[in-house]
């Protein structure tokens, strides 16, 4: 090879366009589709056809209600007949601060795959919402009942004891999320129990009378029954005629036997738990049922805790009007009714013009409200 030669081809093989020269010509390919036309072609006539389904399929789509959530899928009734159906992909992926996407009580719209399945496509929206925080993480709010009238806020004297905190954070609960409250006293043939402490008895007749007092000034109805006498029951069935109820409250106060006994069902009841006194988890899935009267009514599953969801400070001081407005007499504008020097709020207990129920559960919702969202 001559010198001259061997001078072109190091030049040729180092010059420096030679990287350009690639990266140009890998430009000038990418920019070229000739090659993609054909998929590019096929990927947009799926999605005109798949746009002419979805048009064509929403035709189709039915509307019901959502009677209850089994292992087996989402139960929805449409006109009396019912499909177990899943939830559509799509609903799956979107982001929510719920832990349960769908609730008893939902009404949906729905396609029928076969006569008894069938996929949900879309929820519609809500008019009234019961829901709590999630127990184990405070972040997910949990959906108990939705479109819902009222809720039947049960509870129970002697066996389980009253929790009357536990009623305030159904009471605020069930009006955040615009239901009417009805305070539903079960057991009370056991207030006239020979089998009982006597003692435990006159406690108990004691609360009652006070909690009567205090609902009643706060224009909520309350109602004692008995399953076992029929005390109250004809009341009950009155105030639930026509209306969508959900009965809800702790573990053990009755709220199957009181369903039971308004709609002939047989759901499961239990007993309370001797050794800790509180009630035993009977209803293990949420049901909607229809009322012989007309109407529906949800059983629940109990609870032995119950976090109102996304409760302000604020809030909580308009739930509590009569702390309030004795509040703006305390000496110390941030005072916390629990132990500062010239509360007025205390003053008012010692007075009894404030009820101590009412101030413990002010002051129990007030250390909830401060504490951080975070899993137990």
């Amino acid at each position: 090879m001559r010198p001259s030669d061997a001078d072109d081809t190091d030049e040729w093989h180092y010059q420096p366009n030679r990287k350009d020269g690639k990266i140009e010509r890998k430009r000038l390919i990418a920019k070229d589709r000739s090659k993609y036309k054909k998929t590019d072609q096929e990927k947009y006539l799926k999605g005109i056809a798949r746009e002419q389904e979805i048009k064509i399929s929403k035709k189709d789509w039915l509307e019901g209600r959502v009677l209850s959530i089994i292992p087996q899928g989402i139960v929805v009734d449409k006109d009396g007949e019912t499909s177990i159906c899943t939830l559509k992909g799509l609903l799956k992926k979107e982001r929510t601060h719920l832990k349960n996407l769908v609730s008893v009580g939902d009404y949906v719209l729905f396609e029928k795959i076969n006569e008894t399945e069938g996929v949900i496509s879309q929820i519609l929206p809500r008019k009234t919402i019961l829901s709590r925080a999630d127990n184990l993480s405070r972040r997910k709010e949990q959906l108990i009942a939705v479109n819902i009238d009222q809720v039947i806020i049960t509870t129970s004297v002697v066996d389980p004891s009253l929790k009357p905190p536990l009623i305030d954070r159904y009471i605020i609960a069930t009006q955040k999320g615009g239901m009417d409250p009805i305070i539903v006293i079960n057991k009370v043939d056991l207030l006239q129990s020979s089998d009982m402490d006597p003692q435990l008895i006159e406690n108990e007749k004691a609360l009652l009378e006070e909690l009567i007092d205090i609902y009643q000034q706060a224009a909520i109805p309350l109602i004692c029954v008995s399953t076992k006498t029929n005390q109250g029951m004809d009341l009950l069935v009155q105030s639930m005629n026509g209306k969508a109820s959900v009965f809800s409250g702790q573990s053990g106060v009755g709220k199957s036997s009181l369903i039971n006994a308004i709609t002939g069902s047989q759901l499961t009841t239990g007993k309370t738990v001797t050794k800790t006194g509180k009630g035993a988890h009977t209803t293990t899935l949420t049901q909607l049922i229809r009322l012989p009267g007309g109407g529906w009514c949800v059983d629940t599953p109990g609870i032995k805790s119950f976090g109102v969801w996304d409760l302000s400070l604020d809030e909580i001081r308009a739930y509590f009007p009569e702390i309030h407005a004795c509040s703006l007499s305390c000496k110390f504008l941030d005072c916390t009714h629990s132990h500062e020097e010239q509360c007025a709020v205390q003053k008012a207990v010692e007075e009894g013009s404030i009820s101590p129920l009412r101030l413990n559960s002010y002051l129990a919702l007030r250390e909830t409200a401060h504490q951080k969202h975070l899993r137990r």
